[in-house]
Protein backbone atom coordinates (compact mmCIF):
# COMPACT_ATOMS: atom_id res chain seq x y z
CA UNK A 1 0.00 0.00 0.00
CA UNK A 2 2.96 2.35 0.68
CA UNK A 3 4.04 1.92 -2.95
CA UNK A 4 0.52 2.46 -4.36
CA UNK A 5 -0.13 5.58 -2.26
CA UNK A 6 3.26 7.02 -3.24
CA UNK A 7 2.65 6.37 -6.94
CA UNK A 8 -0.85 7.84 -6.79
CA UNK A 9 0.46 11.01 -5.08
CA UNK A 10 3.13 11.49 -7.77
CA UNK A 11 0.60 10.95 -10.59
CA UNK A 12 -1.73 13.54 -9.05
CA UNK A 13 1.11 16.08 -9.10
CA UNK A 14 2.11 15.10 -12.66
CA UNK A 15 -1.32 15.97 -14.07
CA UNK A 16 -0.72 19.60 -13.05
CA UNK A 17 3.00 19.88 -13.81
CA UNK A 18 3.46 18.00 -17.12
CA UNK A 19 3.21 21.18 -19.27
CA UNK A 20 6.03 22.64 -17.16
CA UNK A 21 8.07 19.48 -17.80
CA UNK A 22 7.64 20.00 -21.57
CA UNK A 23 8.83 23.62 -21.24
CA UNK A 24 11.77 22.60 -19.03
CA UNK A 25 12.89 19.88 -21.45
CA UNK A 26 12.83 22.24 -24.45
CA UNK A 27 14.74 24.98 -22.61
CA UNK A 28 17.42 22.53 -21.44
CA UNK A 29 17.98 21.31 -25.01
CA UNK A 30 18.03 24.80 -26.54
CA UNK A 31 21.55 25.81 -27.65
CA UNK A 32 23.00 22.41 -26.76
CA UNK A 33 26.84 22.54 -26.89
CA UNK A 34 26.73 26.05 -28.40
CA UNK A 35 28.07 29.19 -26.77
CA UNK A 36 25.70 32.08 -26.03
CA UNK A 37 24.86 34.17 -29.10
CA UNK A 38 25.63 31.44 -31.67
CA UNK A 39 22.19 29.83 -31.82
CA UNK A 40 18.61 30.91 -32.42
CA UNK A 41 16.61 31.36 -29.22
CA UNK A 42 13.09 29.98 -29.68
CA UNK A 43 12.24 30.10 -25.97
CA UNK A 44 13.30 33.30 -24.19
CA UNK A 45 11.89 32.37 -20.78
CA UNK A 46 9.27 30.13 -19.17
CA UNK A 47 6.31 32.30 -20.13
CA UNK A 48 7.53 32.85 -23.70
CA UNK A 49 8.10 29.09 -24.05
CA UNK A 50 4.52 28.41 -22.88
CA UNK A 51 3.16 30.90 -25.39
CA UNK A 52 5.35 29.65 -28.26
CA UNK A 53 4.59 25.96 -27.75
CA UNK A 54 0.88 26.65 -27.32
CA UNK A 55 0.79 28.82 -30.44
CA UNK A 56 2.81 26.54 -32.73
CA UNK A 57 2.12 23.02 -31.41
CA UNK A 58 -1.31 23.79 -29.95
CA UNK A 59 -2.51 23.17 -26.40
CA UNK A 60 -1.97 19.42 -26.89
CA UNK A 61 1.72 20.22 -27.40
CA UNK A 62 1.93 21.37 -23.78
CA UNK A 63 0.75 17.94 -22.61
CA UNK A 64 3.17 15.93 -24.74
CA UNK A 65 4.50 12.87 -22.95
CA UNK A 66 1.68 12.85 -20.39
CA UNK A 67 1.12 9.08 -20.61
CA UNK A 68 4.79 8.08 -20.12
CA UNK A 69 4.99 10.89 -17.54
CA UNK A 70 2.21 9.32 -15.46
CA UNK A 71 3.62 5.81 -15.86
CA UNK A 72 7.09 7.05 -14.88
CA UNK A 73 5.79 8.89 -11.83
CA UNK A 74 3.77 5.90 -10.66
CA UNK A 75 6.63 3.42 -10.90
CA UNK A 76 9.63 5.64 -10.08
CA UNK A 77 8.07 7.61 -7.24
CA UNK A 78 5.98 4.64 -6.17
CA UNK A 79 9.20 2.69 -5.58
CA UNK A 80 11.19 5.71 -4.31
CA UNK A 81 8.68 7.15 -1.84
CA UNK A 82 7.32 3.70 -0.98
CA UNK A 83 10.81 2.45 -0.09
CA UNK A 84 11.53 5.58 1.92
CA UNK A 85 8.19 5.26 3.73
CA UNK A 86 9.07 1.73 4.83
CA UNK A 87 12.53 2.88 5.99
CA UNK A 88 10.93 5.80 7.86
CA UNK A 89 8.32 3.53 9.51
CA UNK A 90 11.11 1.29 10.78
CA UNK A 91 12.47 4.27 12.77
CA UNK A 92 15.82 4.26 10.92
CA UNK A 93 15.88 7.99 10.02
CA UNK A 94 15.49 9.17 13.62
CA UNK A 95 18.16 9.44 16.33
CA UNK A 96 16.91 10.13 19.85
CA UNK A 97 13.52 11.04 18.45
CA UNK A 98 14.88 13.69 16.04
CA UNK A 99 15.44 13.53 12.27
CA UNK A 100 19.03 12.48 11.50
CA UNK A 101 20.52 14.41 8.56
CA UNK A 102 22.96 11.64 7.61
CA UNK A 103 20.44 8.78 7.90
CA UNK A 104 17.65 10.64 6.07
CA UNK A 105 19.99 11.70 3.26
CA UNK A 106 21.29 8.12 2.91
CA UNK A 107 17.78 6.65 2.96
CA UNK A 108 16.55 9.21 0.40
CA UNK A 109 19.51 8.56 -1.92
CA UNK A 110 19.14 4.77 -1.68
CA UNK A 111 15.41 4.97 -2.41
CA UNK A 112 16.20 7.31 -5.32
CA UNK A 113 18.68 4.88 -6.91
CA UNK A 114 16.12 2.05 -6.87
CA UNK A 115 13.42 4.31 -8.33
CA UNK A 116 15.73 5.72 -11.03
CA UNK A 117 16.78 2.30 -12.31
CA UNK A 118 13.16 1.08 -12.37
CA UNK A 119 11.83 4.13 -14.21
CA UNK A 120 14.71 4.81 -16.62
CA UNK A 121 13.18 3.28 -19.82
CA UNK A 122 9.97 5.29 -19.41
CA UNK A 123 11.93 8.50 -18.67
CA UNK A 124 13.92 7.91 -21.88
CA UNK A 125 10.72 7.72 -23.94
CA UNK A 126 9.14 10.68 -22.09
CA UNK A 127 12.14 12.88 -22.91
CA UNK A 128 12.08 11.88 -26.60
CA UNK A 129 8.35 12.64 -26.93
CA UNK A 130 8.46 15.93 -25.01
CA UNK A 131 11.30 17.24 -27.18
CA UNK A 132 9.37 16.49 -30.41
CA UNK A 133 8.16 19.75 -31.92
CA UNK A 134 7.19 21.46 -35.17
CA UNK A 135 10.41 22.12 -37.14
CA UNK A 136 10.11 25.91 -36.72
CA UNK A 137 10.64 25.65 -32.93
CA UNK A 138 12.47 22.31 -32.65
CA UNK A 139 15.49 22.01 -30.33
CA UNK A 140 17.74 19.02 -29.70
CA UNK A 141 17.59 15.76 -31.65
CA UNK A 142 14.12 15.01 -33.01
CA UNK A 143 12.86 11.45 -32.64
CA UNK A 144 9.67 10.49 -34.48
CA UNK A 145 7.83 8.36 -31.94
CA UNK A 146 4.07 7.91 -32.30
CA UNK A 147 3.48 7.18 -28.62
CA UNK A 148 4.93 5.43 -25.58
CA UNK A 149 4.37 1.82 -26.70
CA UNK A 150 5.64 2.55 -30.23
CA UNK A 151 8.75 4.21 -28.79
CA UNK A 152 9.53 1.34 -26.41
CA UNK A 153 9.06 -1.21 -29.21
CA UNK A 154 11.20 0.78 -31.67
CA UNK A 155 14.08 1.28 -29.21
CA UNK A 156 13.98 -2.39 -28.16
CA UNK A 157 13.91 -3.57 -31.80
CA UNK A 158 16.86 -1.38 -32.80
CA UNK A 159 19.08 -1.53 -29.71
CA UNK A 160 17.85 -4.46 -27.61
CA UNK A 161 16.87 -4.54 -23.95
CA UNK A 162 19.94 -2.58 -22.86
CA UNK A 163 18.99 0.23 -25.23
CA UNK A 164 15.97 0.93 -23.01
CA UNK A 165 18.32 1.78 -20.14
CA UNK A 166 20.45 4.18 -22.19
CA UNK A 167 21.02 7.35 -20.18
CA UNK A 168 20.53 5.65 -16.82
CA UNK A 169 24.08 6.69 -15.90
CA UNK A 170 22.63 10.20 -15.53
CA UNK A 171 19.30 9.11 -14.06
CA UNK A 172 20.89 7.49 -11.00
CA UNK A 173 22.86 10.57 -9.79
CA UNK A 174 19.96 12.86 -10.81
CA UNK A 175 17.31 11.03 -8.83
CA UNK A 176 19.56 10.03 -5.91
CA UNK A 177 20.74 13.64 -5.36
CA UNK A 178 17.22 15.01 -5.86
CA UNK A 179 15.68 12.35 -3.64
CA UNK A 180 18.20 12.85 -0.83
CA UNK A 181 17.77 16.64 -0.97
CA UNK A 182 13.97 16.40 -1.17
CA UNK A 183 13.30 13.84 1.54
CA UNK A 184 15.80 15.21 4.07
CA UNK A 185 14.68 18.84 3.60
CA UNK A 186 11.02 17.74 3.78
CA UNK A 187 11.49 15.72 6.97
CA UNK A 188 13.62 18.43 8.63
CA UNK A 189 11.26 21.25 7.54
CA UNK A 190 8.22 19.34 8.78
CA UNK A 191 9.90 18.82 12.14
CA UNK A 192 10.80 22.54 12.30
CA UNK A 193 7.25 23.70 11.43
CA UNK A 194 5.80 21.34 14.07
CA UNK A 195 8.30 22.63 16.68
CA UNK A 196 7.35 26.24 15.90
CA UNK A 197 3.66 25.33 16.39
CA UNK A 198 2.65 27.63 13.54
CA UNK A 199 -0.22 25.32 12.52
CA UNK A 200 -2.50 22.96 14.46
CA UNK A 201 -1.11 19.47 15.03
CA UNK A 202 -1.85 17.17 12.09
CA UNK A 203 -2.79 20.06 9.77
CA UNK A 204 -2.18 19.61 6.03
CA UNK A 205 -0.56 23.06 6.11
CA UNK A 206 2.46 21.53 7.87
CA UNK A 207 3.18 19.29 4.86
CA UNK A 208 2.43 22.15 2.45
CA UNK A 209 4.87 24.51 4.17
CA UNK A 210 7.56 21.80 4.42
CA UNK A 211 7.05 20.98 0.74
CA UNK A 212 7.55 24.63 -0.24
CA UNK A 213 10.87 24.77 1.63
CA UNK A 214 11.92 21.41 0.18
CA UNK A 215 11.14 22.52 -3.38
CA UNK A 216 13.79 25.29 -3.26
CA UNK A 217 16.45 22.87 -1.98
CA UNK A 218 15.57 20.26 -4.62
CA UNK A 219 15.80 22.67 -7.58
CA UNK A 220 19.15 24.10 -6.45
CA UNK A 221 20.68 20.64 -5.97
CA UNK A 222 19.08 18.84 -8.90
CA UNK A 223 19.10 21.21 -11.90
CA UNK A 224 22.67 20.51 -13.19
CA UNK A 225 21.98 16.76 -13.00
CA UNK A 226 18.61 17.31 -14.68
CA UNK A 227 20.18 19.18 -17.62
CA UNK A 228 22.78 16.43 -18.13
CA UNK A 229 20.10 13.75 -17.83
CA UNK A 230 17.83 15.39 -20.42
CA UNK A 231 20.69 15.73 -22.90
CA UNK A 232 21.97 12.19 -22.45
CA UNK A 233 18.52 10.70 -22.93
CA UNK A 234 17.74 12.82 -25.99
CA UNK A 235 21.06 12.62 -27.87
CA UNK A 236 21.13 10.81 -31.24
CA UNK A 237 22.73 7.35 -31.27
CA UNK A 238 24.60 5.33 -33.88
CA UNK A 239 23.59 1.87 -35.14
CA UNK A 240 25.19 0.22 -32.10
CA UNK A 241 23.21 2.37 -29.67
CA UNK A 242 26.18 4.53 -28.60
CA UNK A 243 25.57 8.24 -28.12
CA UNK A 244 26.89 10.52 -30.87
CA UNK A 245 27.36 13.57 -28.64
CA UNK A 246 28.31 12.19 -25.21
CA UNK A 247 29.98 9.04 -23.89
CA UNK A 248 28.27 9.23 -20.52
CA UNK A 249 27.43 11.37 -17.51
CA UNK A 250 30.95 12.74 -16.88
CA UNK A 251 31.53 13.53 -20.56
CA UNK A 252 28.21 15.38 -20.90
CA UNK A 253 28.82 17.33 -17.68
CA UNK A 254 32.34 18.41 -18.70
CA UNK A 255 31.41 19.30 -22.30
CA UNK A 256 28.43 21.38 -21.20
CA UNK A 257 30.56 23.16 -18.59
CA UNK A 258 33.39 23.80 -21.08
CA UNK A 259 31.25 25.15 -23.94
CA UNK A 260 28.31 26.77 -22.12
CA UNK A 261 29.83 27.52 -18.71
CA UNK A 262 28.12 27.09 -15.34
CA UNK A 263 25.05 28.83 -16.77
CA UNK A 264 24.71 25.92 -19.21
CA UNK A 265 24.27 23.50 -16.31
CA UNK A 266 21.51 25.71 -14.92
CA UNK A 267 19.76 26.19 -18.27
CA UNK A 268 16.02 26.38 -17.81
CA UNK A 269 16.40 27.10 -14.06
CA UNK A 270 13.19 29.13 -14.03
CA UNK A 271 11.34 26.36 -15.85
CA UNK A 272 12.90 23.82 -13.48
CA UNK A 273 11.52 25.64 -10.47
CA UNK A 274 8.11 26.18 -12.04
CA UNK A 275 8.01 22.45 -12.74
CA UNK A 276 9.93 20.85 -9.84
CA UNK A 277 8.65 23.35 -7.29
CA UNK A 278 4.92 22.66 -7.69
CA UNK A 279 5.58 18.96 -8.33
CA UNK A 280 7.58 18.65 -5.10
CA UNK A 281 4.98 20.58 -3.10
CA UNK A 282 1.99 18.70 -4.53
CA UNK A 283 3.50 15.20 -4.51
CA UNK A 284 4.78 15.53 -0.91
CA UNK A 285 1.47 17.05 0.23
CA UNK A 286 -0.60 14.31 -1.48
CA UNK A 287 1.81 11.64 -0.20
CA UNK A 288 1.63 12.88 3.39
CA UNK A 289 -2.17 13.25 3.36
CA UNK A 290 -2.80 9.88 1.67
CA UNK A 291 -0.60 8.14 4.24
CA UNK A 292 -2.50 9.84 7.08
CA UNK A 293 -5.84 8.76 5.58
CA UNK A 294 -4.57 5.19 5.16
CA UNK A 295 -3.34 5.06 8.78
CA UNK A 296 -6.73 6.33 10.03
CA UNK A 297 -8.73 3.72 8.09
CA UNK A 298 -6.56 0.65 8.56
Amino acid sequence: MDFILSGAAACGACLFTNPLEVVKTRMQLQGELKSRGTYQVYYRNVFHAFYTIGKVDGLAGLQKGLVPGLVYQFFMNGVRLGSYSIIESSGYIHTDGRVSAAKTTLAGAAAGVVGAVMGSPIYLVKTHIQSQATSSIAVGHQYQHQGMVHALAAIHKQHGILGLWRGSSAAVPRVSVGSAAQLYSFAASKELVVDLQVFPEGSWLVALCAGMISSVVVVAAMTPFDVVSTRLYNQPVDHTGKGELYKGFGDCFSKTLKVEGVAGLYKGLGASYFRLGPHTILSLLFWDELRKLWQQHR
